[in-house]
């Protein structure tokens, strides 16, 4: 009897361990993670206080795509969470908005890469392509 609880601690130890390398018997590495997309961004407030991944989406008109925020964005910006649309304009300023019109913020491009919010004046906002 103590031979088969051994022998189930071992199976059961076995099959954790190739659990958790991925079935493989190896371990991940930074080349097996996902490349990110040039449409992934990262919406960053006041210096790293609050972050969260979005989305931009296919184009559906001349300038404005659909927009994947995550839930958490919400702390971030509070109500940037309804946000479905992202419109560039022709001068750079990126808006994002719930029905494709009416922004909730508005992005101005930012020194370097990336852009960084006007409207609302706070919290400052950045955004940049990327992700955790």
């Amino acid at each position: 009897m103590k031979a088969l609880a051994a022998w189930m601690a071992v199976a059961a130890l076995f099959g954790s361990v190739h659990l958790f390398h991925g079935g493989s018997g190896e371990g991940r590495t930074a080349a097996d993670e996902p490349t990110p997309s040039p449409d992934d961004y990262r919406l960053v407030a006041n210096g790293d206080e609050a972050s969260c991944a979005l989305k931009r989406g296919p184009e559906v008109s001349n300038g404005l795509s659909l927009l994947t925020v995550t839930a958490n964005c919400r702390r971030v910006l509070p109500g940037i969470e309804r946000a479905k649309f992202w419109r560039e304009q022709d001068d750079g300023t990126v808006t994002f908005s719930a029905n494709g019109i009416d922004p909730i913020v508005t992005f101005g491009v930012a020194d370097g890469d990336g852009y960084e919010s006007y409207a609302p004046a706070l919290p400052l906002l950045s955004l940049a392509a990327g992700r955790d």
